[in-house]
């Protein structure tokens, strides 16, 4: 089995980790130069470290591969298209990024084999080859286009700190995890706070459920997806954590607040409808991308 992982950020070596840990052949594909072969450590929940997980490093993806995981963020995506197109039609692609704003533009590929991935746990990238697990999660996969079998294979990878489950709907499992990420990600992102922190402490949670409030004023269906005791949930389940948003902030990187936030203001502006709290939220992230502000 050939997997090959577009993308070694914090993400894309996580799930390299555990894929070589199971003796699987991974490629990572980086734009950077390299040796041909690099060994990837993993700083697992526990504190001890995995090491000596070898991987092959390559420029671009192959004509070889079972499966491409892309794991690049989204503003990183205008640069792979134009390599997925290049690859036989017939290799299936696994999208794994936040938001929504990817889903159609990714089904513009020729690809007979697409599906989607929304990611739960937790990944911090130490060093060029060096990830910790920060949070057990589930990896959620789900086929948009194609035959399921094609995909299938991969949930052998699944054990107990790396789970992965398969779902029905991918729109609907983008989405749900685009509204989780549109309540948190902002707020530690704008309060300097770890995830846990929005609940345990009396103002950052008024707001956390004033925008859940928001939000589903706007948009009651999605009461149906998501509920607020699920955004509490995931914040107890990753309360350590500190946020892609927020460690995008800490770096001076442009974050995902517009293929977070964007598409479901874009929504509410189709209907007529205003979201100040949204907005607000949404102007105040991208102030901070303008201002290239390191803290």
């Amino acid at each position: 089995m050939r997997i090959e992982i577009i993308g070694a950020g914090s993400v894309g070596l996580l799930i390299a980790s555990y894929l070589i840990e199971q003796q699987t052949d991974v490629t990572l594909v980086k734009r950077q130069q390299y040796q041909k072969e690099q060994s990837i450590a993993r700083t697992n929940i526990d504190g001890n470290i995995t090491s000596d997980l070898h991987v092959s490093i390559a420029s671009r993806p192959s004509s070889k591969a079972d499966l491409i995981i892309v794991a690049v963020k989204y503003g990183q995506l205008q640069a792979v298209y134009p390599m997925l197109a290049d690859i036989p039609v017939n290799i299936p692609i696994l999208f794994v990024q936040n938001g929504l704003a990817h889903f159609e533009e990714a089904l513009q590929l020729p690809q007979q084999q697409i599906a989607f991935s929304s990611i739960q746990f937790g990944a911090q990238k130490i060093e060029e080859f060096h990830v910790a697990h920060k949070g057990i999660g589930v990896m959620k996969v789900a086929v948009a286009r194609g035959d399921l079998t094609s995909f299938t294979f991969f949930k052998k990878f699944s054990k107990m700190n790396f789970p992965i489950d398969f779902e029905q709907d991918a729109e609907l499992m983008l989405l749900e995890k685009a509204l989780l990420n549109c309540f948190i990600n902002p707020l530690t992102a704008i309060l300097q706070l770890k995830n846990g922190q929005l609940i345990t402490e009396n103002n950052p949670f008024q707001l956390l459920k004033n925008l859940y409030n928001e939000v589903m004023t706007v948009f009651p269906q999605y009461e149906k997806i998501i509920q607020f005791g699920q955004v509490v949930a995931l914040c107890e389940k990753t309360a350590a954590n500190t946020s892609s948003m927020l460690g995008d902030r800490l770096a001076g990187r442009k974050t995902e607040i517009d293929t977070i936030v964007a598409p479901i203001l874009k929504k509410a502006a189709l209907q007529n409808q205003t979201m100040p709290m949204l907005q607000t939220v949404y102007l105040l992230v991208k102030a901070f991308e303008e201002s290239g502000e390191k803290m």
